[in-house]
């Protein structure tokens, strides 16, 4: 799979203004990448290495 995709819907991002990639707030060992409409529904997502789960 290239590209980036949605953590939460797997949705590849492709021209999304309001998406967002960052690090996992917890342990900073994760890349996550959010879509706008994931973002705006608070859907959750959790980190593979640290179990954080977000959004709080």
């Amino acid at each position: 799979m290239e590209g980036k995709y949605c953590r939460s819907c797997k949705k590849k991002i492709v021209n999304d203004r309001g998406s967002v990639t960052f690090k996992c707030p917890q342990c900073g060992k994760q890349e996550f990448v959010r879509c706008s409409s994931c973002r705006t529904n608070a859907v959750k997502y959790v980190c593979p290495e640290c179990n954080f789960m977000g959004p709080n």
